[in-house]
């Protein structure tokens, strides 16, 4: 049984997180303590609100020393939902800019929609090879709740490094829907209130990125 750690930073949907993960067979711990986000087996980042709310409260757990010591060390970390957005080099919301963890280049930005927040179950576009989606057909919704995301990704290609696998969605226009890069993976939905499809996406990660 996979030891996963919920970080409490003060945001986020942290029981239904918990909840998700336990229905899927994880060992599940919900906290902000340090060494024990730093040595579980998986570590899930969650995030509801405001990009620059969001890293006050990881930057006060030291949130982006976790994530970072986790992935140098290759050990497992998933974002959800702003959680997927803090991986990114900065947020622009209502004018603030902040800075992300700056695990990949990009801005996370208001998407250009006519109807927003983007609320509710969407498709989404996995490439092939993903783990994150296996077995899932192309047609399998997930829950969206968000008015801003990565509407580009800024990511060279490189010939020596194992390029990410980018997932899309579309609202209003394209916007990074998950992303898989090594022990570092991603949601701009949640899997903990997509129903089955959801826990087939935590199980997916448990089994092929966590081990």
């Amino acid at each position: 049984m996979s030891r996963i750690v919920v970080l409490d930073y003060g945001s986020g949907n942290l029981r239904s997180a918990e909840r998700a993960l336990r229905r899927v067979g994880a060992d599940v711990t919900v906290t902000p303590d340090f060494d024990a986000a730093c040595e579980a087996d998986g570590l899930v980042v969650p995030g509801v609100g405001a990009f620059a709310h969001c890293m006050e409260g990881l930057n006060a757990v030291r949130g982006p020393q976790i994530i970072g010591r986790r992935l140098a060390g290759g050990r497992p970390v998933l974002g959800i939902c702003v959680g997927m957005q803090v991986m990114f080099e900065r947020g622009v919301e209502f004018g603030v800019e902040a800075d992300g963890c700056g695990q990949w280049p990009g801005t996370v930005e208001r998407i250009k929609a006519d109807v927003l927040p983007h609320m509710g179950w969407n498709t989404v576009r996995a490439p092939a090879g993903s783990s994150l989606f296996a077995g899932l057909d192309a047609d399998t919704r997930f829950y969206f709740v968000h008015s801003f995301g990565v509407r580009r990704w800024e990511l060279e290609e490189s010939h020596v490094i194992r390029p990410p696998l980018v997932t899309w969605a579309h609202h209003g226009e394209d916007f990074v829907a998950a992303v898989e890069n090594g022990p570092l993976s991603a949601t701009q939905f949640h899997p903990e209130k997509s129903g089955d499809a959801g826990a087939q996406v935590l199980q997916n990660w448990l089994r092929d990125v966590v081990g």
